[in-house]
C-alpha cells in the first residue's frame, strides 16, 4: 500500500511545499486535505519560483492527479486565478479536480474575517482575512455552501438568500458595512460553477480505489501540528486539523490506509502571527536568520518571528501525527552561528522542568525555555548531497533530533531548489 502523507510539524512555512514537490513525481495522485487559500507553499524550478496557496505542491510535477479533497475550504476565484497562473508559464492543469464535498468560500465569509480583524485592531489571531475560518464555522453550523451546490441553480439560490439574511443583519446593525446583494452573488457563482464543472468530481470514490489499486497516493497538508484547532496554541490556530489525522475527515479514506507519515520541520523555528513562542530570538541574531532564511510569508509577506529549534514542541507533534519519517529542512541557514542551542525541556511557572507540551496556551507565556548546547558550523551546506559530506557538527545536530525524537531523518534540506536535498533512504 503506497500511500504518503507529508504534514509540518512546527508553526508552518516548513517547506512543505518543496517536500510535496518532490516527492509528487513519483505519485499518481497528490491530494490537498484541509485549508484554504491561506497557506503559501513556495516551490522553486530552476529560476522560477511559484507561489501555491489552494492548488496542491505536487501540480508541477504530478503526472497523474491533483486533487482538492472534500476537507478543503475553496475561494473558487482563488482557484481560478492559480490555475491560469500555472497554464500561463506553460503547464498542464486538466489534471487538477475538485471534491464535490468541499465548502465554497464566498465573499461574506471574506468581509466577516476582515470585519472581525478590524473590530479587534488586528492583534487577535493574525489572520489572514481570506475567509477560511467563518467558511468553516458555516460547515459546522450545517449551512455551508459546496462545490456541487454551484452545479444546482434552486439549491445554491436558497442557501445563498438564507445565509445573506443573516449576514447582511450582522453587516448592516453590528459592523455598520454595506450589505451584499443576493442576485449578484447568486449570477456569478451560477456562472463559476458552469466554469468549473468538469472538475468537481466525487473525488473520495477515485482515492479509495486507487488505494486498493497500490497507486501512489501522496497527501499534503498546509499549516502544521502547532496550529491545528485541537492541538496547537489554541486560540492562535487555523480553523481544521492539518494533521495526519485530518486525512481521513479530509479525504474520505481510512486510517488504516496511511503508512508513510511524513513530518517536516526546520532546523530552526519560525511563527507569522500572534501566539506564544517559547524559544524566540526577538533579537539581532532572530533578525540575521529571518533575512539568511528569507522568513516572510508566502501568503502574506508577514516577517515570520524565528526562534531555535523546539524539541518539546515537535516531539508533541510528532506524537500526535504518528511520525515515522522525518524532514529537517533549511539546515543551511544555520550555518556561521558559533553556538546552536536547541529547547530540551521547559521550566514551568512553579519551577517544575517538564518534556511535555502543555494544553494551556496563557501557561506557555510564562514557560522558560532550558536548552541543550551544540557547537556549530562554518561550511556552506547548499552543495552537499551525501549525508557524510556534512560537516561533523552538522550530523551531531541531526543525530541529536533523531536521538530525542527516536524517528529517524530520512531527508535534509540544504537550500530552497528541488534537488538541494540529502536523501538518507528512498521512500517510493
Amino acid at each position: 500500500m503506497s500511500t504518503y502523507v507529508v504534514v509540518g510539524l512546527q508553526y508552518g512555512d516548513e517547506g512543505k511545499g518543496k517536500i510535496t514537490d518532490v516527492l509528487s513525481a513519483k505519485s499518481d495522485y497528490v491530494v490537498r486535505f484541509q485549508g484554504g487559500d491561506n497557506a503559501g507553499h513556495t516551490v522553486y524550478v530552476g529560476e522560477e519560483k511559484f507561489v501555491l496557496h489552494l492548488l496542491p505542491s505536487g501540480v508541477l510535477q504530478c503526472k497523474g492527479k491533483c486533487i482538492i479533497a472534500n476537507g478543503v475550504v475553496v475561494n473558487p476565484k482563488s482557484f481560478i486565478r492559480e490555475v491560469g497562473q500555472i497554464e500561463s508559464k506553460g503547464l498542464r492543469t486538466d489534471h487538477i479536480f475538485i471534491s464535490r464535498r468541499a465548502h465554497v468560500i464566498m465573499p461574506y465569509h471574506i468581509l466577516l474575517d476582515t470585519y472581525r480583524e478590524e473590530e479587534h485592531g488586528g492583534t487577535q489571531i493574525g489572520t489572514t482575512k481570506k475567509g477560511i475560518g467563518p467558511c468553516y464555522e458555516d460547515k459546522i453550523a450545517r449551512i455551508g455552501i459546496r462545490m456541487v451546490d454551484l452545479l444546482n441553480p434552486e439549491i445554491l439560490r436558497d442557501k445563498i438568500e438564507k445565509n445573506l439574511k443573516v449576514k447582511n443583519s450582522l453587516f448592516e446593525k453590528y459592523y455598520d458595512k454595506p450589505t451584499l446583494d443576493v442576485e449578484e452573488i447568486y449570477n456569478e457563482y451560477l456562472e463559476i460553477g458552469k466554469q468549473l464543472q468538469e472538475r468537481i468530481v466525487d473525488t473520495e470514490l477515485e482515492l479509495n480505489e486507487a488505494i486498493r489499486d497500490g497507486k501512489n497516493v501522496l497527501f499534503e497538508g498546509a499549516q502544521a501540528l502547532m496550529l491545528d484547532i485541537d492541538f496547537g496554541t489554541y486560540p492562535y490556530v487555523t480553523s481544521s486539523s492539518p494533521s495526519t489525522g485530518g486525512v481521513c475527515t479530509g479525504a474520505g479514506v481510512p486510517p488504516t490506509s496511511l503508512k508513510n507519515l511524513i513530518g517536516v520541520a526546520k532546523a530552526y523555528c519560525t511563527r507569522v502571527g500572534n501566539g506564544p513562542f517559547p524559544s524566540e530570538l526577538d533579537n539581532e541574531l532572530g533578525e540575521s536568520i529571518r533575512q539568511i532564511g528569507g522568513e516572510f510569508g508566502a501568503t502574506t509577506g508577514r516577517p515570520r518571528r524565528t526562534g531555535w529549534l523546539d524539541l518539546v514542541s515537535l516531539k508533541h507533534a510528532c506524537m500526535i501525527n504518528g511520525i515515522n519519517n522525518l524532514v529537517i529542512t533549511k539546515l543551511d541557514v544555520l550555518t556561521g552561528i558559533e553556538n546552536l542551542k536547541i529547547v530540551t525541556h521547559y521550566k514551568t511557572e512553579d519551577g517544575k522542568i517538564i518534556d511535555y507540551f502543555t494544553s494551556s496556551t496563557e501557561k506557555l507565556y510564562n514557560y522558560e525555555p532550558i536548552y541543550q548546547d551544540l557547537p556549530g558550523w562554518n561550511e556552506d551546506l547548499t552543495k552537499v548531497r551525501s549525508y557524510d559530506e556534512l560537516p561533523d557538527t552538522a550530523q551531531k545536530y541531526i543525530e541529536f533530533i533523531e536521538k530525542y525524537l527516536g524517528i529517524n531523518v530520512y531527508l535534509v534540506s540544504v537550500g530552497p531548489e528541488r534537488s538541494q536535498n540529502i536523501i538518507r533512504k528512498e521512500l517510493f
